[in-house]
């Protein structure tokens, strides 16, 4: 079990987040815009050399390879861009929830970011799916979510900041995000090699620059009093709310994977493709969504909680289906 935990995820960069937002809390002008060690302008740049890694990453093979299957693709993308924020529009208005707190923005942006890529493909791997169209819906969510999630937060957003442009946030989205994926990618022939053979590195790099963007998102968001009016309880009932959030999307997508008669091993891919939200990308978007700074820890908080369940959690049922082929 913890050989496949740390496979998905929950090793020594889960204990890092966690140790960010502690550092955070104790030494949080490190990381603020006037601190001189530029923290921010740091991982800003370092998102851009990311996706271009990943654009490097990226074999036109294996994409073409999982093409064919529409409806397992269609399906895994309406769930990731359309169900998950409609249930969360839908629990806002029959449950009594303020839906103006910047938690409840967290996790409405948590519904409508992209599949994440690594932990989705590993756990297809370990229950025996369809591996192929696992990487091709992996890879082309985050593409669509550099689109679609904006369009989704300015619902939220321009409700809060009358200054919000979702027009000027995809524009600098496809500038920071999009383009060094496809300079990536056309470097792909000449250089994939090249990240095959230093993939344990780059992986590193990746984490490092995420954990500096959860460092400075929670050093602004202490320094500002953020969680000053979050209590223990409402944390705790957050956690609990992830939790059966993620539940209920797994069993919901079983059902329809059933109903649509998909075989074995491409339901497993629509319930771990599907299912999985991206800390990377949330991490990313958010620095470019949310108008200052400090509101970005708040709002990966539900994120960050989701992570790590969708990690626990699926790591066990992709063990147990494993084990069941």
């Amino acid at each position: 079990m913890i050989q496949l935990l740390a496979k998905v995820g929950i090793n020594g960069f889960f204990f890092c987040l966690l140790a960010m937002i502690g550092l955070a809390y104790v030494f949080p002008s490190l990381g603020l815009e006037q601190s001189p060690l530029h923290l921010p302008q740091i991982a800003e740049y370092g998102v851009s050399v990311i996706f271009f890694f990943y654009g490097l990453k990226l074999s036109p093979e294996k994409l073409k390879k999982g093409l064919s299957n529409w409806k397992l693709h269609l399906l895994i993308q309406l769930t990731t861009f359309v169900f998950f924020p409609l249930v969360i529009i839908g629990l806002g208005k029959v449950l009594p929830i303020d839906t103006t707190s910047l938690l409840w923005t967290g996790v409405f942006y948590l519904a409508a970011l992209p599949s994440t890529v690594s932990s989705s493909v590993v756990m297809v791997a370990i229950a025996g799916g369809n591996l192929p169209a696992a990487i091709f819906n992996a890879s082309i969510s985050s593409i669509i979510g550099i689109f679609i999630t904006p369009l989704w937060m300015s619902r939220v957003l321009e409700q809060q900041d009358a200054n919000f442009d979702v027009t000027h946030v995809i524009l600098r989205l496809c500038l920071e995000v999009l383009l060094p994926v496809v300079v990536g990618y056309l470097l792909h022939k000449k250089l994939g090699k090249w990240t095959e053979r230093y993939n344990n590195a780059l992986r590193l790099f990746d984490q490092s620059i995420i954990l500096l963007i959860v460092y400075t998102s929670f050093c602004e968001s202490f320094a500002g009093n953020m969680f000053s009016n979050q209590s223990a309880s409402e944390l705790f009932q957050l956690g609990v709310g992830m939790l059966t959030f993620f539940l209920f999307m797994f069993g919901v997508m079983n059902l329809i994977s059933y109903a649509l008669n998909f075989n074995r091993p491409d339901r497993i891919t629509v319930l771990f493709c599907g299912s999985k939200k991206s800390l990377v990308q949330g991490a990313v978007m958010g620095k470019v969504l949310f108008p200052t700074p400090e509101l970005l820890g708040v709002a990966l908080l539900p994120l960050m909680i989701y992570h790590a369940l969708q990690l626990m959690v699926g790591s066990m049922i992709a063990q147990r289906m494993g084990e069941g082929k």
